[in-house]
């Protein structure tokens, strides 16, 4: 009777795990999948499942915490198949660490530092740190003015379209992804009227940027877009 109970216990263990396994990955998306969440003002809001250092943009943003030893490399930072920060570092040949441990790049809230990626490492010609402070005092409202920094400064290079990604799920950070998704977009927004105002005034001569792809985990990417689309609706009506 006990052999019986138990074996029942075990099979029922295996078909709970079976579903659940069914479950996470019927809720992830492909990597290389693409979206068109919506535009605003003439920029194409594109969600993307890829990682930083693959995405083939003109200008790859990456957002990174003030340094401590093996951030990124160790728990609750995502397992390394999955993390794009660490991809990044590989790309590099270690470099995104050694900037960052160095204190030649120290994390803090909003600082950037511009890196040109050696030939081959990755797609992207210009890479954009973006910092955000102190991982313990993180609220998703920063998340606004980093937007707002990343397209500045890509406008400002010139580029007319970029790649943005936040890097808070690969640092640990159990972030809200739709509002933090949301919050970078109202930022590139707001970053974007007000360069329009300037040329309107003939103050600026940058081109106008035309797509943003905002990349997302195979595993966040329908929740970032609801957060995106939540935005895009919003600051239409602004």
């Amino acid at each position: 009777m006990k052999n019986t109970i138990a074996r029942s216990l075990v099979i029922a263990a295996l078909a709970f795990s079976a579903l659940s396994f069914a479950q996470t990955t019927s809720s992830t998306t492909a990597v290389g999948t693409s979206k068109t969440w919506g535009s605003v003002d003439g920029i194409s809001m594109v969600g993307l499942v890829e990682g930083p250092s693959s995405a083939n943009v003109q200008l790859q943003v990456a957002c990174v915490f003030e340094y401590t030893e093996g951030d990124i490399f160790n728990a609750p930072a995502l397992p390394a198949n999955l993390n794009g920060l660490i991809h990044l570092d590989q790309a590099l040949k270690g470099e995104l660490t050694n900037i960052r441990k160095s204190g030649q790049f120290h994390g803090h809230s909003l600082e950037t530092i511009l890196i040109t990626p050696p030939a081959g490492s990755m797609p992207a010609k210009k890479l954009l740190l973006i910092g955000l402070g102190d991982r313990n005092k993180f609220t998703p409202d920063l998340m606004t003015s980093v937007g707002e920094v990343a397209a500045r400064e890509a406008m400002r290079l010139g580029v007319t379209n970029f790649a943005f990604a936040s890097d808070l799920k690969d640092a640990g950070i159990d972030s809200p992804t739709a509002l933090v998704a949301g919050n970078a977009v109202r930022g590139i927004v707001h970053a974007n009227r007000s360069e329009n105002y300037l040329k309107e005034h003939k103050l600026s001569t940058t081109k106008k940027l035309e797509k943003v792809y905002l990349l997302a985990g195979h595993a966040f990417f329908e929740t970032a877009g609801g957060g995106i689309s939540e935005a895009i609706a919003e600051v239409k009506n602004k």
